[in-house]
């Protein structure tokens, strides 16, 4: 486990410019023993008769799984890894299924175990197997001592400045990792959710107008940078530069997966708060129920990660469609099918106030990005067709990945399509903005999910888009030149809940002007 199973930790230790030479092997090795008599340790309590082998089952089964994601795809374990394992529904996990992962872990995972289980113990009694452990545990402590007394400068200095090693020492990254999410419940109780916003209300709306409907669009690892609207050299958004859209692109993420940025960026909080919090609050989506709004939650991803638990919310892989779904899965587009019936049957009185549609993307979720995409949007070749990308070359997985947003310019166009021909009874306005980004094999690295101290910014950039109608833009008052001048400046998650609320003129205590990106661009009316 110390030496096979940490093959990628050791990598990256050869890599350090602080460890070259002899003195860097002696780190090496110290680091390699220290690691080892810390998993001695670790078993010595757990070293009897009935529970050894079980135990070290799980240790090497974890440890092999733990060095296939972290060779293959460049990513650490932490607690936000483990908690996106948790959340993983099956289409995804099958989605990381490859022959590669089967070889690793056969050979470092069910091959020891094997023999692990043809290995006799032997059997001895209580009081001769408690010293026999207290030994072996003592034995280990004074080795993890000497192993770091002797590489001491070195070890505290490069922990220090190269903070993603610790997230490589495996299987204990995982194990550390699982501590910290079972540990959450006892730092705060997830059965208790407190309210947000109950004194919320739409102010603003004359008799005379039309109710405003706001199409979010919550996308998913969609890049900022491979946006054509963005700049990006390749035509990846044709049908949104036909449309008088407003992009912004200094936003900033606030998580790196989304089971952390989907329910941080429809929180109240704001990122640091979000993730000191000692109480689970309610959402964004509770606040705008709490205005007397029409909400409705439609969902083509693993869900919604409990922010719209207390709102009519549909999951489409129920759905059936001959083209749009197939194998539990379905491309974006179905999230427009009936949508207007799905409008109509909330209620009345709430229509009248306002109608919020969320629209939760499979977007470019990958790895198998060209899964996400009809054959007609493939237009950028050759594409990786494998979900081991490793096994494509770049150019392969940029393609593949250019699809999907392709394929997201295109459900974001016929979007606006149909907010155009429900401009005759509401005041329509799209609001599009991602969830985190994807590293595409820059610097080696695949995927999302790094720590957010560590992870690049491919990962934490994202994009936030608007359009609105002319109806929607002459009620609200808001004045498109003033957005347009946002374009660069420095935005963050943080902005998206209360700018959502002034789009739909809802105000509320918890409600920030300073932290809506549109108060400053509204004229008086």
């Amino acid at each position: 486990m110390a030496s096979m199973c940490n093959i990628a930790l050791w990598l990256q230790v050869h890599q350090l410019p602080e460890v070259n030479g002899l003195r860097g092997f002696a780190f090496a090795m110290g680091f390699g023993v220290t690691i080892t008599a810390t998993l001695t340790l670790l078993l010595s309590f757990l070293n009897w008769r009935w529970l050894l082998k079980p135990t070290l089952t799980v240790f090497f089964l974890s440890a092999a799984s733990g060095a296939y994601f972290m060779m293959s795809y460049h990513i650490v374990i932490d607690s936000t890894m483990i908690t996106n394992v948790l959340q993983t529904d099956t289409h995804e996990a099958l989605d990381l299924m490859n022959w590669r992962m089967l070889i690793s872990l056969v050979l470092l995972g069910f091959l020891p175990c094997w023999i692990l289980w043809k290995t006799p113990v032997k059997a001895l009694r209580l009081g001769q197997q408690a010293l026999s452990n207290t030994l072996c545990g003592a034995a280990a402590m004074i080795v993890i001592v000497g192993a770091l007394l002797a590489i001491f400068q070195d070890f505290s200095s490069i922990m220090r400045n190269h903070t993603d090693l610790r997230y490589l020492v495996n299987p204990l990254n995982s194990f550390y990792a699982i501590g910290m999410v079972v540990a959450k419940p006892f730092q705060r109780d997830n059965k208790i959710v407190l309210p947000v916003g109950q004194d919320a209300k739409v102010t603003g709306l004359k008799p005379n107008e039309k109710p405003t409907l706001l199409l979010l669009v919550l996308g998913e690892t969609a890049r900022m940078g491979n946006f054509g609207v963005n700049g990006y050299e390749r035509p990846t958004t044709p049908e949104l530069a036909k449309e008088d859209i407003i992009s912004l692109k200094g936003v900033m993420s606030c998580g790196t997966s989304t089971a952390t940025s989907v329910p941080c960026m429809f929180s109240h909080l704001g990122k640091v708060n979000f993730e000191a919090r000692k109480n689970n609050y309610e959402s964004l989506i509770d606040v705008l129920n709490h205005a007397g709004l029409a909400v409705v939650w439609i969902d083509n991803q693993s869900g919604c990660k409990g922010v719209c638990e207390r709102t009519p919310h549909v999951q489409t892989k129920d759905l059936e469609h001959p083209t749009l779904c197939h194998d539990g899965e379905c491309f974006d587009e179905i999230m427009l099918q009936q949508i207007d019936a799905k409008i109509q049957a909330l209620p009345a009185e709430r229509r009248a106030k306002g109608v919020v549609v969320v629209m939760h993307q499979m977007g470019s979720h990958g790895p198998s990005y060209y899964k996400r995409v009809p054959d007609n949007f493939k237009k950028f070749k050759p594409e990786c067709t494998s979900n081991a990308l490793q096994e494509c070359s770049r150019e392969e997985v940029v393609n593949s990945f250019d699809n999907t947003i392709l394929y997201t310019d295109h459900f974001l166009g016929q979007a606006i399509q149909w907010l155009k021909k429900s401009e005759a009874s509401s005041a329509t306005a799209l609001l599009y903005v991602s969830d985190h980004g994807e590293s595409l094999g820059e610097n080696n690295l695949y995927l999302h999910g790094l720590p957010y101290r560590i992870a690049p910014d491919v990962q934490k950039r994202v994009p936030w888009i608007t359009w609105w109608s002319s109806t929607f833009e002459k009620q609200s008052g808001l004045l498109r030149n003033c957005l347009k001048n946002k374009t660069e400046t420095a935005l963050t998650h943080d902005n998206y809940f209360h700018s959502v609320l002034g789009l739909m003129n809802v105000s509320s205590e918890v409600y920030q002007a300073k932290l809506d990106v549109h108060a400053d661009c509204r004229a008086k009316l």
